[in-house]
């Protein structure tokens, strides 16, 4: 069953020069109906904020029936990436009602250069916002009152979330609909589109658990035993001897075909599961530690605030939201000790 959601209106602005991938992005997350598996269907319009036909630098048109009036109801503005957004100037009627919606509760969405919009329109002014790394020092110095994150692959500011390059808007737009709509929402999409729902960044991202890894990587078996044993106690001897390798060998396989160490990998699963469970189990803190490996609650509650910056208790908190029922709370314990 889907979660209450305040997000049901989504629009698109479409610019000159836009980036076909950048504005398909937007358009597969939110403007395809998968009403037959279950997923949410929004009212979706790709919104022209110039006149005329307009063009991309992939040597197409593209028009829409829809004009700026249509932003007025939207809950969700995207804003995605084109051809020279960093140097343009916009209309002053897209950053008017970029700022009336913000003002009015809804939320704006950039996604790479697409963030320069945002920045014309006074939305940055004292906010973290993220952007493609080659951007970064000309959005600062364009923007300077804006706290440019070059380092992340998209950063949420409540009402205005700024994605990096290409590909990171996948990842705020999955960030957005897990915020919405829960895990298994934001998992099913990302499953749809082939790729997987999280991705390890500078920035705590609240999407859960990635999709396994291919069965034609040399460690891809160890991988998937390693995520049905996450409860135990595993060492590299014991896996290097599960792959019929020497641990040395190994662990530098291991380090070619992941980009981590296994110590590191397993301890993102044990997080990735613990957040899962924290959010859609009403398990104890001290029970989910054991079921995801890290043995009790103080040993979680510091791997949390290593990795997320956040105790599981308020991890919970903040993804079960004010509805849940007191029975469904419990108590403080050691997650939340000094």
């Amino acid at each position: 069953m889907l979660k209450a959601a305040t997000l049901k209106n989504v629009a698109v602005v479409l610019l000159d020069g836009v980036n076909p991938f950048e504005l398909g992005v937007v358009c597969e997350v939110f403007g395809l109906d998968r009403s037959d598996e279950g997923l949410p269907v929004y009212d979706f319009a790709v919104v022209a904020a110039e006149s005329g036909v307009l063009s991309n630098h992939a040597g197409f048109s593209i028009t829409t029936p829809y004009g700026l009036d249509r932003l007025e109801e939207a809950d969700l503005i995207a804003v995605p990436a084109g051809q020279s957004f960093v140097g343009r100037d916009y209309p002053e009627d897209l950053l008017a009602a970029l700022r009336r919606a913000v003002d009015r509760g809804a939320r704006v969405l950039s996604v790479c250069s697409g963030v320069f919009v945002l920045g014309a329109a006074g939305l940055l002014d004292g906010r973290r916002c993220a952007v493609h790394w080659q951007h970064s020092t000309e959005l600062a110095v364009r923007y300077p009152r804006a706290r440019v994150e070059p380092d992340v692959l998209y950063v949420d500011e409540g009402s205005v979330v700024t994605s990096a390059g290409t590909a990171a808007g996948i990842d705020a737009c999955l960030h957005i609909v897990r915020q919405e709509h829960g895990t298994e929402v934001a998992n099913a999409i990302a499953r749809r589109m082939v790729v997987p729902p999280h991705r390890d960044g500078g920035q705590a991202q609240f999407v859960a658990r990635p999709l396994p890894r291919t069965a034609c990587d040399t460690v891809g078996g160890v991988l998937a035993w390693m995520e049905r044993h996450l409860d135990t106690e595993i060492t590299v001897e014991r896996l290097a001897e599960r792959a019929h390798m020497s641990p040395r060998t190994f662990a530098r396989r291991f380090q070619q075909e992941t980009g981590t160490t296994p110590y590191r990998w397993l301890l993102r699963q044990r997080v990735l599961l613990a957040q899962e469970l924290l959010e859609g189990s009403d398990e104890t803190v001290d029970a989910i530690a054991g079921r995801a490996g890290f043995g009790n609650a103080a040993a979680m509650r510091h791997q949390f605030l290593r990795a997320l910056g956040t105790t599981p208790n308020a991890y919970r908190r903040t993804f079960r939201g004010p509805a849940v029922s007191a029975a469904r709370r419990e108590a403080p314990d050691a997650s939340d000790a000094a």
